[in-house]
């Protein structure tokens, strides 16, 4: 297979994603996929190309663009985009572009609160015509219902390891990235951080159950500890399914500490 050239926007795949976007005419979209894999870039990408043309220069500010979110990011969903963080959206959207279009991205829009969604879904019904708007979240089921019937679904998959290699030769960390270049290129910056988390997943697997509790609460307050326990574990299917089951139960806010003794138990060697 020959060598793809480097994107030079910084995007590492999604060809098909890219050569689509530019032909798309829905005002509101949804870039789904799992974290890291690149759908903030792509969003910047193509609203940088809605206002100087496709392909579109290298990534820069442009006063057309407004990205909002959530303030903080964290394993158990203890992050949310509050109405207040949402009401910006309209006041700006009243005003015409500078250029073409004004695109908005809500990055995080699962984690809208109730009043936030109500909100927004005035702004979805009656969107401006030089407006755009780019929902990021995990599925079209993290969506609230209202919110998903009334966007177009651009899905973004993993990105292949092949593709990654040009970035690092390194198994393990190949291993972590598990195909989201993001999370990769974090890693690569922090290499220090990067092998301790490593080194605190590997003793999490072998320690004894105390222990490995303890570890398992420091490596599931954030994400990146567990793509370190779902790198080292991807030989043992169940415990897999076990690791992935005890995620989903802290983000519905299962009791953590039942959460943790339980998943302790099943990662048993």
């Amino acid at each position: 297979m020959a060598p793809h050239p480097p994107h030079p926007g910084g995007i590492i795949g999604h060809e098909a994603i890219l050569e689509l976007l530019p032909r798309l005419k829905a005002a509101t979209l949804l870039f789904s996929g799992p974290e890291g894999v690149g759908r903030r870039l792509v969003a910047r990408w193509y609203a940088l190309g809605l206002n100087r043309g496709f392909p579109p220069p290298p990534l820069e500010a442009h006063p057309d663009l407004l990205e909002i979110g959530p303030k903080e990011r964290g394993l158990r969903g203890e992050a949310e985009v509050r109405l207040e963080e949402v009401e910006p959206l309209f006041d700006w959207f009243q005003s015409h572009p500078r250029e073409r279009v004004k695109v908005a991205i809500l990055d995080g829009a699962h984690l809208l609160t109730e009043a936030a969604a109500n909100a927004l879904l005035k702004l979805l019904e009656e969107p401006p015509s030089y407006g755009r708007l780019i929902l990021i979240a995990p599925s079209r089921e993290t969506l609230l219902p209202t919110l998903a019937s009334r966007a177009l679904e651009v899905a973004f998959g993993p990105v292949p390891e092949e593709r990654l290699r040009a970035l690092t030769q390194d198994p393990d960390l190949l291993a972590y990235a598990a195909g989201a270049p993001g999370r990769l290129l974090r890693a690569l910056a922090e290499p220090q951080a990067f092998r301790e988390r490593w080194e605190r997943a590997r003793r999490a697997l072998e320690a004894p159950l105390l222990e490995r509790m303890l570890l398992l609460k420091e490596l599931l307050a954030e994400e990146e500890g567990f793509y370190a326990l779902h790198a080292l574990l991807k030989e043992r299917p169940g415990a897999l399914l076990a690791l992935e089951a005890a995620r989903e139960a802290l983000e519905a806010y299962v009791s953590p500490d039942l959460v943790l003794a339980r998943l302790a138990l099943d990662l048993e060697p």
